[in-house]
């Protein structure tokens, strides 16, 4: 009877024990886990002119890196430059001084550059690493507040207006730190608050980072009009679009290229906007293709092809100010647009204004009318159809001059006008003949060929 107490007396002792035990074992695992968490930096790669979408992207990235408690973040820089405005600029260059969050900049890889507003904000950053290669400068007339800039920045301004650093001039006049950082993992694990452990490779001992670094990049639908906003891709896209849209005025309907052209044209405007552009320099490029335009029709280059080429270059030389086009860009737009002009919109000119048949030697002989000049190249009409001509004869064809097809080139007719042209076997004559009517009335398409109006 006695045994039933001691048990019982036992089981409550052994559960105080238990209940004491655990919430003191629950409390250490927690803290443990809160002081082992070795954290994580958020590396943004800021590649590019600095336009409204990659501000509002580094802005975006800060406020994320502050919410979710960010050890640093890193500004992975490769810009020649920003096209915001400078209050845009200020806002930005403060925002990066006062975030929570430290925020530090690294100019690589080799080969990168901040230049201009992405220097100023270089200089506004808590830490700033160059890459072996890497160009820091050309900052210009400065922007942001000077109180933002480091010491170490201000003291070379003049040398960082006109001109630009490496990495080994950054250390040695202290705007950045003396350490390599030829890899952004080298600059990420001397960054404050960053763990790292010691491990060996290939007989060496190393440090790697255990803070999780966390890299970002601009969304889909902003890289588009980021990229959009860059000087070659809207150069380019405004001739594709100006081009295409002219191809596709020389078919029937709305096609692809009408629907691509529209579009190239519409993503060209945003560029150009976000862009410092100057008016006259689009104006010309618009007029060169209007050059190119009128003599597609004849398919033969003459004076307004001449004209357009000297719009298109002076319009591409002109079109940006204070920013240059590369001459691969200039090479694509100032090449490829007359090859195009010239060369392939005559060829589907001639392939739309033909008849689409097998075999035309049934054209020898038919009669038509001039729907140009035709001296010695131009257009004419024969059975409902137009055709590119050039007449065999030094005689020039007057506007809507009767015609006789004498030869068929390809899709090139060889026409005669209607009085003095040879015979021969070939030769039909509508209106002629064994029927009766009158052999001096000329028929195109069974209807009387109008008479050519003298005061034309």
């Amino acid at each position: 009877m006695r045994r039933l107490p001691i048990v019982g007396l036992l089981l409550v002792l052994v559960g105080a024990v238990l209940g004491l035990a655990a919430p003191v074992g629950a409390q250490s695992d927690g803290s443990g886990s809160a002081a082992d968490d070795p954290g994580r930096v958020s590396i943004i790669k800021v590649e590019g002119l600095i336009d409204p979408v990659l501000a509002d992207f580094i802005d975006r990235s800060i406020s994320d890196a502050e919410r979710t408690r960010m050890v640093a973040v890193v500004l992975q820089l490769d810009s020649s430059g920003s096209v915001i405005d400078d209050d845009r600029l200020r806002a930005l260059a403060t925002r990066i001084h006062e975030a929570k969050v430290p925020v530090t900049v690294w100019v690589g890889p080799s080969g990168s550059r901040a230049l201009g507003g992405a220097a100023q904000l270089a200089g506004v950053s808590d830490l700033i690493g160059i890459a072996p290669g890497a160009r820091l400068g050309k900052t210009g007339e400065l922007v942001v507040d000077e109180d933002q800039l480091s010491p170490e920045f201000l003291a070379a301004r003049e040398r960082l207006e006109g001109g630009t650093i490496g990495d080994k001039e950054a250390r040695a006049l202290g705007i950045a730190p003396d350490r390599r950082a030829a890899v952004i993992g080298e600059f990420i694990i001397e960054l404050d608050g960053v763990q790292t452990k010691v491990v060996t490779v290939d007989g060496r001992r190393v440090r790697e980072p255990l803070t999780v670094p966390v890299f970002s990049a601009l969304p889909v639908q902003d890289q588009l009009f980021h990229t959009v906003s860059s000087p070659p891709a809207a150069y380019l896209l405004l001739l594709i679009g100006l081009s295409l849209i002219v191809f596709e005025l020389y078919t029937a309907g709305v096609g692809v290229a009408g629907l691509v052209g529209a579009g190239c044209f519409v993503l060209s405007c945003y560029g150009l906007a976000v862009l410092p552009t100057r008016p006259v320099g689009i104006a010309l490029l618009v007029f060169a293709i209007f050059g190119f335009t009128v003599d597609v029709q004849t398919g033969v280059p003459r004076i307004w092809s001449a004209i357009g080429f000297g719009s298109l270059v002076a319009g591409s030389l002109l079109l940006y100010d204070g920013l240059g086009l590369s001459w691969i860009t200039l090479l694509v737009g100032l090449v490829g647009v007359p090859l195009f002009m010239v060369a392939g919109m005559p060829a589907m000119v001639r392939t739309r204004f033909s008849t689409p048949t097998i075999g035309r030697e049934w054209m020898i002989g038919e009669e038509g009318e001039a729907v140009t000049n035709v001296s010695p190249d131009g257009v004419v009409r024969v059975r409902g159809g137009l055709w590119r001509a050039r007449t065999n004869r030094a005689t020039p064809i007057s506007l809507h001059g009767g015609v006789r097809v004498v030869e068929v080139d390809g899709l090139l007719l060889e026409v005669e006008p209607l009085e003095g042209g040879a015979k021969d076997y070939r030769e039909k004559r509508g209106g002629s003949g064994d029927d009766g009517d009158d052999p001096g009335v000329v028929l195109v398409d069974g209807e009387p060929l109008a008479p050519v109006d003298p005061d034309r």
